[in-house]
């Protein structure tokens, strides 16, 4: 099999989508983002096709068509094959596939936009060399991927990883007399809830009142000196700590992956890799060690290259 020249990555989000077009060494070629519209299916799918075709004009594709792949937030439901997609309303309940494959003709592959991101770091990343990491996003909401030998490894219904919707410890939720969050999910008390970036201002919310405040106003506070307002923020994170180190413990013993890269806004708060590996060992049975905790090495750039890299692998393997 010829192998071919670029493969393009999309990683597709709520606000822009980006495309990057690879070379077989993934280094990036060329870029384009544009605005998601994020309610209006025909426009997304027309607004994809461009996205494309445009990178077909620029690199001057001749022959066989570059393969695609596209991250996307949310789930694929298993039985209909269409999008459930909080990020972006006129996905839920629509096939994308079928649509794009019809139009562009050519090998194109789905991900999980965490699982790309994932892929990239274990790639020419902060797991590089790993044989197996879990890359944990913690965002506006949490998720993740699993790598083994720099393949991912997507589960019979392309959910591994999915840990953000695993419920919350209820010892846990008795601790702190946390309230059970409604989750996008439809079921209350999922991880994401009170361990992503949302969660951390609900639980500020929670402890002191208010509507919350940001993950960056709470390190700015943090970091305050000694004032109501940094005990306030260094109670958030205490106890967003235990949280995330509980749920860190399951994916240990659930995943027991070599390495933890963490990605997302959150992953910018330095107090994590100094603290997480003390919060997670209190929940690990005896003998069972934390593997290491890094800081992503693409940023909020990996999830595009991830993309093109799930590309690449579905059009070696011929993937449907």
């Amino acid at each position: 099999m010829t192998m071919p020249e670029h493969f393009y990555g999309i990683d597709l989000g709520g606000t822009k989508i980006e495309l990057v077009a690879c070379d077989a060494s993934l280094q990036v070629r060329y870029r384009q983002r544009v605005a998601t519209p994020a309610q209006d299916y025909d426009a997304l799918v027309r607004a994809l096709a461009s996205l494309v075709r445009g990178a077909d004009e620029a690199l001057g594709v001749g022959g066989a068509s570059p393969p695609v792949g596209i991250g996307v937030p949310g789930i694929i439901d298993a039985a209909s094959r269409t999008h459930l997609c909080a990020n972006i309303p006129c996905l839920t309940g629509r096939e994308l596939l079928p649509v794009l494959r019809a139009q562009l003709v050519r090998t194109i592959a789905l991900g999980n936009d965490c699982q790309c991101f994932a892929l990239s770091e274990a790639h020419g990343g902060a797991a590089d060399g790993a044989a197996s990491m879990f890359g944990l996003i913690l965002g506006t909401g949490a998720g993740a991927g699993y790598v083994i030998n720099q393949r991912l490894v997507r589960g019979l219904h392309g959910a591994a990883g999915e840990w953000g919707h695993w419920p919350l410890d209820p010892h846990l939720l008795q601790r702190y007399e946390l309230p059970l969050l409604p989750c996008p999910c439809g079921r209350q008390a999922c991880l994401e809830s009170y361990v992503s970036g949302t969660g951390l201002r609900r639980l500020y919310a929670h402890l002191f009142g208010g509507d919350g405040v940001s993950a960056e106003q709470l390190a700015a506070r943090y970091n305050a000196g000694d004032t109501q307002a940094n005990s306030e923020a260094a109670r958030v994170f205490d106890v967003h700590l235990d949280l995330l180190g509980a749920a860190l413990a399951r994916i240990v013993l659930a995943y027991d992956p070599h390495v933890i890269v963490l990605g997302g806004g959150l992953s910018q708060l330095p107090h994590l890799y100094t603290g997480l590996a003390a919060a997670i060992r209190p929940h690990l049975i005896p003998g069972l060690g934390v593997p290491p905790i890094l800081p992503p090495a693409f940023g909020d750039a990996g999830g595009a290259r991830g993309a093109a890299l799930l590309a690449r692998q579905a059009n070696i393997t011929q993937e449907p």
